[in-house]
């Protein structure tokens, strides 16, 4: 984990299963750790409307571009996306590409709508919600390797076996699943 890790006091930061959030100090930036849960009866219980999130797919060469976060004390890896602002999806979409890669896109298509309601995210302001994703096949343009921003340990691109095999963020796993049983259809799920 790059930075120090910081323990907050009882009364400031998320409890998380008995343990308050661990804050990361990575330059400037203070990242909170943010833990999901996708099918856990243990997961807690929403505390504020469901939310809408895009999740890029990004492909090269037969190969998928994840992230390991930086916000997952478990180092877990992720496909790049976030969440809607006050803007479109496609925009949301480029906007997120960008901030986390440095990299502009060249093309998308919708890969699926992935909504079970047990995808649970608890962030650090204490809330806690059910997460909606829009999954888009994504093609960058150019060549350029990605450049990592503070939300990311780091990224590699990999193959359909090596993500089988990653460690990855509870909510991304049914995306990730969809991936590796790709058929060619459009997913909802």
């Amino acid at each position: 984990m790059s930075g120090s890790a910081i323990r907050w006091p009882k009364g400031t930061g998320v409890p998380l299963g008995g343990v308050w959030a661990i804050g990361v100090a990575s330059g400037a930036a203070i990242l909170w750790a943010v833990p999901s849960y996708y099918r856990d009866p243990d997961a807690p219980t929403p505390t504020v409307p469901r939310r809408v999130g895009v999740t890029a797919l990004i492909e090269r060469d037969g190969l998928y571009l994840v992230e390991r976060r930086a916000d997952s004390e478990a180092g877990e890896w992720a496909f790049v996306g976030g969440g809607l602002d006050e803007e479109s999806v496609l925009e949301t979409l480029h906007r997120e590409v960008l901030e986390e890669t440095g990299l502009e896109i060249e093309q998308a298509s919708v890969f699926g709508v992935f909504s079970d309601p047990t995808r649970i995210i608890a962030y650090p302001d204490s809330n806690i919600c059910r997460i909606t994703s829009i999954a888009f096949r994504v093609q960058l343009r150019g060549a350029a390797d990605p450049a990592p921003s503070d939300e990311s340990r780091g990224m590699r691109f990999g193959s359909s076996d090596e993500l089988a095999i990653l460690p990855f963020w509870s909510v991304h796993l049914p995306i990730r699943e969809a991936l590796l049983s790709d058929d060619g259809r459009v997913v909802v799920a």
